[in-house]
């Protein structure tokens, strides 16, 4: 299997997963993002030291979605930020959510 932080999401089509793929993808990103209830979206909660080092955050995940053309919902505090995942056109999750969860990911790597 090819590493989901290695992938791009712009040539992709927004296939859905069937809980075999998603339980597979979840175990890839190691346990660190949360499959939401009715299983159409991913969750992760990033904590950090002041707002500062939260809106550097954030701003790096917008530069992934734009980049990728694939935009999660984020919910923002003074210092933290959770990132929701869902493919919006197949109210559902796809294998861009993942990708783009683990591209997410390597920012705090």
């Amino acid at each position: 299997m090819v590493k989901l932080a290695s992938q791009n999401c712009n040539s992709l089509s927004a296939d859905t997963l069937d809980t075999t793929e998603i339980d597979a993808f979840l175990k890839e990103l190691e346990g660190l993002w949360q499959l939401q209830p009715g299983q159409s979206s991913i969750k992760r909660q990033f904590l950090f030291n002041n707002y500062y080092e939260t809106m550097t955050f954030v701003n790096a995940a917008a530069d992934i979605a734009h980049q990728q053309d694939h935009h999660p919902d984020m919910q923002i505090g003074y210092n933290y930020c959770s990132v929701i995942y869902t493919t919006h056109s197949a109210n559902a999750l796809t294998l861009k959510d993942f990708i783009c969860a683990a591209k997410t990911n390597e920012i705090m790597a």
